[in-house]
């Protein structure tokens, strides 16, 4: 287990029962463990926040210091990401975007599109004609190379090495660099290449799939007589949700990067984390409601649930989450409580899908207790299926702003 912070553990008692569930966003646990990132990095390894893990403008806003700049997946996040932090540098990148996105990212004056297709160059291009931006619009690549067996074994989520939408495939790549280097379209400007394809992976796979993915863009540029400014690896650093304790080792990570980097010294690497760097800031705090025995074994019964929380449900884990015993009960019938050691926590959907965490070693645990939710700060709240059955919504607490 992970436990919450004093502001979370003092927050999450404090509140009354009728304002839980609640996020509660630990901001100077946030800037702490993003200072240590950006610490571990090489000073020529650009550092971009991948704005959908949690896009609340809080986080962005505490990010800022640390970071170079935001990755942007929709014209949504776009929108959003320039108004919460205004005048930094944006990155637009995601399969499918429509000519009105587009436009809107011109007309913001985004500095680097991760181009999906040749369909996508040729439209950006057009549009580009029409809407004039200042000066030409800066372009990397973003392809889906091969990635090795070893690192597919340890990736949570492979976006590359094998047949997705995302990116372009690399035989398809002498055709789709070609239109940028032969002036067929002189307002788009090569800046390098994007290759975002696994997630999950720990510090000596990200390295070898860097390694990988700059080798080949820069053996693609040679091909063609061009120089390459930047090479964008992805995002990715493992969150263990069974081991919440073991952190992505990022010194190790950042090692490694600087060997890359000495080996190429024009080319400025990027990374574009998102989970990994917001997840263990924010906490899902909740009261039980009941505990119930139902043959053999033992639930606990929470306010809210994965609509609210949808991380477990999606990747099949375990929620890490501490109990917050409260010693008073107000009611004059006894106090349910769990008879077992372990108890499994639920919401209050009318699904059997609507599972937070189970075996969790809560002897004792009992209704009006409070509990934390770890993990939280990434890929929770915004991911999650709101509105299904109804139930009000959690507050959200930004505590050491």
């Amino acid at each position: 287990m992970t436990p919450p912070t004093a502001a979370v553990r003092e927050r999450a008692l404090s509140l009354p029962s009728h304002e839980l569930p609640a996020y509660l966003y630990d901001l100077a646990a946030l800037r702490e463990h993003a200072a240590a990132v950006r610490a571990a990095l090489p000073g020529r390894v650009e550092l971009y926040y991948a704005a959908k893990a949690n896009p609340e403008p809080e986080i962005l806003a505490a990010l800022s210091p640390y970071v170079d700049g935001y990755e942007v997946s929709s014209g949504g996040e776009l929108v959003h990401v320039a108004t919460a932090v205004p005048g930094r540098t944006l990155a637009f990148g995601g399969p499918g975007k429509t000519p009105a996105e587009i436009t809107t990212a011109l007309e913001l004056g985004v500095q680097r599109f991760h181009v999906e297709s040749t369909h996508e160059l040729h439209m950006l291009a057009e549009l580009a004609r029409s809407t004039a931006p200042r000066g030409p619009v800066g372009v990397l690549l973003r392809f889906n190379l091969p990635l090795s067996a070893r690192s597919l074994r340890g990736s949570s989520l492979a976006m590359g090495g094998r047949p997705t939408p995302f990116g372009t495939d690399p035989a398809q790549a002498d055709d789709l660099i070609r239109p940028l280097t032969d002036g067929t379209h002189p307002q788009l400007e090569l800046h390098g290449v994007h290759a975002h394809l696994a997630s999950g992976l720990q510090a000596p796979e990200q390295i070898a799939v860097a390694e990988s993915i700059v080798t080949w863009s820069v053996q693609l540029a040679a091909r063609h007589g061009v120089t390459l400014a930047e090479v964008n690896v992805g995002g990715g650093m493992t969150v263990d949700y069974t081991k919440p304790e073991h952190r992505f080792d990022w010194a190790a990570y950042g090692t490694g990067l600087q060997r890359l980097a000495d080996a190429h010294p024009d080319l400025t690497l990027r990374i574009e984390p998102g989970r990994a760097l917001t997840a263990y800031c924010g906490w899902y705090a909740t009261e039980v409601l009941d505990v119930k025995h139902s043959h053999g074994e033992q639930f606990a019964i929470v306010r809210g649930g994965t609509h609210h929380l949808r991380t477990p449900a999606t990747k099949g884990h375990d929620q890490p989450c501490t109990v917050l015993p409260v010693d008073t009960w107000s009611h004059p019938w006894p106090r349910p409580a769990a008879r077992q050691q372990h108890i499994t926590v639920t919401g209050q959907l009318c699904t059997p899908k609507d599972v937070l965490a189970r075996r969790v070693p809560a002897a004792g645990l009992r209704a009006g207790d409070r509990m934390a939710f770890s993990l939280a700060g990434a890929y929770a709240w915004n991911i999650s299926h709101h509105d299904f059955l109804m139930h009000p919504r959690p507050g959200f607490h930004y505590l050491n702003p």
